[in-house]
């Protein structure tokens, strides 16, 4: 078996070597390098208002940061700074303690001395809820109760620190 892998060893080595002078005369026959001398230095772009003629006028642009928010201060710092100055009331009823996403609508009630709903938290028990009623850890209230489904609004912040109403919207799911 020496036989075979000493023959192909050898033409690898053949093959290389013939590729290596083949690149070394070719490379004399390339086309002769140029110097061309150094190159001129470009000039710097020039802000301002072009005159009449077309001609650019010598003036610089100014950076004016009236009405254009800081673009080196830090939107989660701003965040936080909020959040800490936002008072946090304790919450009052269990049903303040949960998230919405455990609550569960089961049941809504239309009738002519007001409209109420039930939810189940996730230990299965149900709590009567009514148009504001307080729910949700993000202080949420019941604003609507409708045949099919309860409407909650819920007071957000955006990472500017701008506060909007978000509408989180149950439906009632149909009995099995």
């Amino acid at each position: 078996m020496k036989g075979p892998r000493k023959a192909k060893s050898n033409s690898l080595i053949a093959g290389g070597l013939i590729t290596f002078l083949l690149g070394f005369f070719t490379a004399s026959i390339a086309q002769p390098v140029v110097f061309k001398g150094p190159r001129q230095a470009k000039k710097p772009p020039v802000f301002g208002a072009m005159d009449k003629g077309g001609i650019q006028d010598e003036t610089t642009y100014v950076y004016n940061p009236k009405g254009k928010p800081d673009p080196f201060s830090s939107f989660i710092a701003r965040q936080e700074a909020f959040e800490k100055k936002r008072k946090k009331r304790k919450p009052r009823t269990y049903l303040e303690t949960l998230e919405l996403s455990q609550l569960e609508l089961i049941a809504i009630i239309i009738g002519p001395k007001g409209n109420w709903a039930m939810v189940r938290d996730s230990k299965g028990v149900g709590h009567v809820i009514k148009k504001g009623t307080p729910i949700g850890t993000n202080g949420g209230i019941v604003y609507k109760i409708l045949p099919d489904k309860v409407i909650i609004k819920e007071k957000h912040m955006d990472f500017r620190g701008k506060q909007f109403t978000k509408e989180i919207v149950k439906k009632l799911h149909a009995s099995k």
